[in-house]
């Protein structure tokens, strides 16, 4: 998770906005993207989940997105996608071919706390009011959200993980 060419100490209220709403947006594209790889794997359940992330994350940067309308107009943003990567979004090595429910939604449930530190680490160092209580709330939101996955992940039946070799190819001899 980066954040690059943003000093957080000066941030503005618009510009956190600006930076919350594209975090979300980055984390959507990720979860779309895996839930297209899973269908060419063909395991449904972790697509049909990661489609399920991609919905919410954007439903919550619409609402960050609209709440920035309502304050600032159409005011131009100073924050840039190029600025950050990863905050919340999965990494792309985390997905395999295969997977299972679980294991997708583990990957959710760490997106989740990977956002919840981000927010934590960023509060101490923001100086706007505005601003601080902003992080609170979105850090207070990942808690929220990591529950919601939680409760996915217990409504799982138990069973036995594939393991990552199970499904390594032999080499052909050519």
């Amino acid at each position: 998770m980066t954040i690059e060419s943003l000093e957080l100490s000066g941030l503005s209220l618009k510009d956190a906005l600006d930076l919350a709403t594209l975090i979300e947006e980055e984390a959507h594209e990720r979860y779309l993207e895996l839930a297209d790889q899973m269908d060419q794997h063909r395991t449904p359940e972790p697509a049909r989940f990661f489609r399920f992330m991609a919905e919410n994350e954007a439903k919550h940067g619409a609402e960050l997105s609209q709440r920035r309308r309502e304050l600032f107009g159409d005011a131009p943003s100073e924050v840039r996608r190029s600025m950050l990567f990863d905050v919340e979004a999965p990494d792309y090595d985390e997905v395999r071919a295969f997977m299972s429910a679980r294991e997708a939604l583990n990957i959710a449930l760490r997106c989740e706390e990977k956002a919840h530190a981000f927010f934590v680490a960023a509060l101490p160092h923001l100086t706007d009011v505005s601003v601080s209580a902003l992080f609170a709330e979105l850090r207070d939101e990942e808690v929220i959200h990591r529950q919601l996955v939680g409760r996915e992940l217990s409504r799982l039946a138990p069973g036995p993980e594939p393991e990552g070799e199970a499904f390594v190819d032999d080499p052909n001899p050519q």
